[in-house]
């Protein structure tokens, strides 16, 4: 294990093609959820220049305008170009109503223990879950930077530099010593301005510096310094951006979904998924387990691997990783986690309560997660980020 490293972690903003879909997608979930807390979906989404596709397949007993979902999420996140807009975007849809099953219609949240016991997984699914001391939210600190960049570089789109496009990207590289964030390495955004409003390359690079680099690192414990490189649209202006230049897709992000490759992740699209898929409460629960163990002193980094079979409830393997970081052996970390924590998927469902998340906002929960990570939120207040076991784990 190298101790000595230089990491890279990249973000994005709402606007780019591949979050514009995951928000589609978990909107479509949301919306289904808040008309039938019991509704199983699965939404896929699509979009190029002028186009967008979407592949839902759902419970009939909630009606929706899938559509006008979508549209109502492309305004919001601010695409009202001639090319692509709410208004003009042409949508095809591909939709199939799920038959029943007899879990379907199941009120998980208030079985018995013996009626989640035979609930079994759908889906074969191994899934990670990752929490390290780095910074307060228990995540590494390259990512939580590149988000926060990119929370910037969006917020300032909308207000000090109207000139900005929806689609931009944010990296922050950093140097490790003794596997500790040392200094901040690189920073670089890619950002994509309106053909409508005329403004040069060097204006706009001493504008995202100023606007959005500065601020965004001036409450961080580690700063910029007279040798951090700072790229700002390196290889020249990004006019439009969006899918008018790169398409986007459902779950293409995974990385930035999670921990950005700082530790492992499941190859499974967190977003557009009804909390029954256990390839997406699967990744929750792991880093509810791997932040609790981090919170309680256990070890200082700990990744959480849970493997699922279809047919079973429970993981046919827990596995911790500790990176030489454990106060106790990893064999004893698991077999706590085993007493302590539930991993079936009716019981994960039911712990954090996330069939009926939707229904308690208008705006809805898990398209809030679809940018700027699902784990590690501050923003939010997530069920597995919650150290609640703390004490148990202690013990």
């Amino acid at each position: 294990m190298r101790n000595n490293f230089m990491f890279t972690s990249e973000s994005v903003t709402p606007g780019h093609p591949d979050k514009l879909c995951d928000q589609i997608s978990d909107a479509i979930v949301d919306r289904l959820l808040q008309q039938d807390p019991l509704a199983r979906v699965i939404a896929e989404c699509a979009v190029s220049t002028g186009v967008l596709f979407l592949s839902v397949r759902f419970d009939p007993n909630a009606a929706v305008d899938f559509t006008q979902v979508a549209r109502r999420v492309i305004d919001r996140v601010g695409y009202r170009q001639r090319h692509f807009n709410s208004k003009s975007c042409t949508i095809l849809t591909s939709l199939e109503e799920l038959s029943d099953s007899r879990h379907n219609r199941l009120d998980i949240e208030q079985l018995s223990d013996a009626k989640i016991e035979a609930i079994p997984a759908k889906d074969q699914a191994t899934v990670f879950g990752f929490a390290c001391n780095q910074t307060p939210q228990l995540m590494p600190l390259p990512i939580v930077m590149a988000h926060q960049l990119a929370r910037y570089l969006d917020a300032d789109r909308q207000q000090a530099l109207p000139y900005l496009n929806p689609d931009g990207k944010t990296q922050v590289g950093i140097e490790y010593r003794d596997r500790q964030p040392k200094r901040i390495h690189s920073v670089t955004i890619i950002a994509s301005q309106a053909k409508s409003i005329p403004i040069s390359l060097e204006q706009l690079r001493q504008d995202v510096r100023e606007q959005v680099v500065f601020p965004a690192f001036a409450h961080q414990s580690i700063q910029p310094d007279e040798d951090t490189r700072i790229f700002i649209n390196p290889e020249g202006p990004v006019i439009s951006g969006g899918p008018s230049i790169h398409d986007g897709l459902t779950g293409r992000k995974n990385g930035i979904d999670t921990c950005s490759e700082y530790a492992k992740h499941s190859s499974a699209a967190l977003s557009g998924k009804d909390p029954l898929r256990i390839d997406r409460v699967g990744a929750y629960v792991a880093r509810y387990a791997a932040k609790n163990v981090v919170a309680a002193g256990l070890a200082e980094e700990c990744e959480v691997q849970l493997s699922y079979t279809i047919g079973l409830s429970h993981p046919v393997s827990i596995q911790v990783e500790a990176f030489d970081t454990e106060q106790i052996p990893e064999e004893e970390i698991v077999r706590r986690l085993e007493q302590h924590f539930d991993f079936r998927p009716a019981g994960i469902i039911q712990k954090f309560g996330l069939k009926q998340i939707p229904s308690r906002s208008k705006d809805g929960f898990y398209q809030k997660l679809a940018v700027y990570g699902h784990m590690g939120r501050t923003d939010l207040e997530l069920p597995w980020e919650q150290t609640d076991k703390v004490s148990v784990l202690q013990q």
